[in-house]
């Protein structure tokens, strides 16, 4: 990805004062997800982690584990570009207290949606690819992102499978009671 600096497999940076992201980037996106350990990708619109305005162009894949988590002393928007997932919202005892649906193009879906307070969220990627552009403040301070502790950390395989299973079973039956 020639316009884009390399920084791994799952990040790559503009170098540009003005970035331009078309059809061909989001399909670099769509095409390298499904390759990476984490199966998740980003191409920063931002010159580097200490920008004040962080802007990512973000694909997830279905396989995805977004670990539970909220910010500190920042807002999170995001815009959905292709796919669909469904954003959920925890307290801090890890009980669902509301659910969005994402889509740019199914009915009864959001396409947008910002946070502005402390909430613990995930994804359920329910496409085979998720991609969105997020908009959050910098610069990125591990500290300002907490981790649920009633979540599986990212290694934890098999938890992560019984939790996402248990995710899939409670947000059905919140859909259809």
């Amino acid at each position: 990805m020639k316009k884009f600096k390399k920084i791994n497999n799952e990040v790559y940076y503009t170098e540009k004062k003005i970035t331009q992201i078309d059809d061909k980037d989001i399909l670099f996106l769509k095409s390298n997800v499904h390759k990476t350990k984490k199966k998740r990708i980003r191409i920063c619109a931002h010159i580097n982690e200490k920008d004040n305005l962080q802007e990512m162009f973000v694909a997830l894949s279905n396989k995805t584990y977004i670990r539970p988590h909220k910010h500190f002393n920042k807002s999170e928007s995001l815009h959905v570009i292709y796919g669909s997932a469904d954003v959920v919202f925890f307290d801090d005892r890890g009980i669902i207290k509301k659910i969005i649906s994402l889509s740019n193009n199914l009915p009864d879906s959001s396409f947008y949606y910002r946070i502005s307070k402390p909430i613990y969220h995930t994804f359920i990627i329910k496409s085979d690819c998720f991609i969105f552009h997020e908009t959050t403040q910098g610069p990125l301070k591990k500290s300002d992102s907490i981790f649920a502790s009633w979540s599986p950390k990212d290694t934890e395989f098999k938890k992560i499978l019984l939790f996402k299973k248990k995710l899939f079973k409670d947000v059905g039956k919140l859909r259809h009671p």
